[in-house]
């Protein structure tokens, strides 16, 4: 009997919630609440719909020897393109300021500060300080032709290396050893100006010798600092306790030192002077 009374129970539920979803799908239909309008989703005349560009890509085989030149232009300038931002590094003082940074972080023990990424935004803005009147000058006599079309790409090309190489070979006429090296390399004659260097000659010539540069000024740079850690490290070992690290006392005092004889403005300073004759 008590099964029976649950399920009429349950008959009744049911009808109940198929008249109730029958009473509620009427009502929606109506206006509600009363005198409002009724809604609609259809977009109205006035709407613009979006367009949608078509993007078609057709590949053909190259019918002259002209379209052949021009498919070879395009991909060797898309390679340079892609290796741009190295060029641009490479070819600037961003090199010696980024390593001379580097040296000066190591040589006062810090490891996470400042960050890595925080000293190549230093050695980056450097650069484009230094590298300034150049960039002006290629924009004036290479970029902005080119874009006014007075000059072709072959000739923009020439303009804008011009600077660069001025600045690169400025950085070397005090000692051309390298230069000298890769012409004896390459089985070149001894070259009397600047215009008998090659380019593919003068980047590397000047990667080395930016290197060479950064190197010297970071061992000049480290003199000091190991000189307090030699000094702490003898304290440490007289005074028996050689079992706490000699960098972490030694750490404070270096830096104490580097605050006191205004390290970064001194640093930058040298760096500027050793670009900017």
């Amino acid at each position: 009997m008590k099964n029976l009374s649950f399920f009429k129970r349950f008959i009744a539920l049911f009808l109940f919630s198929v008249i109730f979803a029958g009473i509620a799908q009427a009502q929606s239909n109506r206006n509600f609440p009363n005198g409002s309008p009724r809604g609609n989703t259809e977009m109205g005349r006035n709407v613009a719909p979006v367009q949608i560009p078509n993007v078609s890509v057709n590949i053909t085989e190259p019918q002259t020897g002209r379209e052949v030149a021009f498919s070879v232009r395009l991909l060797v300038l898309l390679t340079v393109l892609s290796l741009a931002p190295s060029l641009l590094l490479l070819i600037t003082c961003f090199l010696r300021f980024s390593i001379v940074l580097d040296f000066i972080k190591r040589a006062l023990s810090l490891q996470q500060v400042p960050p890595t990424a925080v000293l190549n935004g230093i050695a980056f803005f450097m650069t484009l300080f230094v590298m300034w009147p150049t960039f002006t000058q290629i924009y004036n006599s290479a970029y902005k032709p080119l874009s006014d079309g007075e000059i072709g790409i072959e000739e923009a090309f020439r303009q804008a290396e011009s600077p660069v190489r001025l600045f690169m070979y400025s950085q070397m006429s005090e000692d051309p050893t390298y230069i000298s090296t890769f012409m004896n390399m390459a089985k070149m004659e001894k070259p009397n100006t600047l215009a008998d260097v090659p380019t593919h000659i003068l980047i590397p010539s000047y990667i080395l010798h930016e290197l060479t540069v950064a190197f010297k000024i970071g061992v000049i740079l480290y003199i000091p600092f190991i000189i307090i850690d030699m000094v702490v490290a003898s304290i440490l070992m007289a005074m028996g306790m050689m079992m706490l690290p000699p960098v972490q006392i030694s750490m404070p005092f270096k830096l104490i030192l580097f605050v006191l004889v205004d390290g970064w403005g001194l640093l930058t300073t040298q760096l500027f002077n050793s670009v900017i004759r």
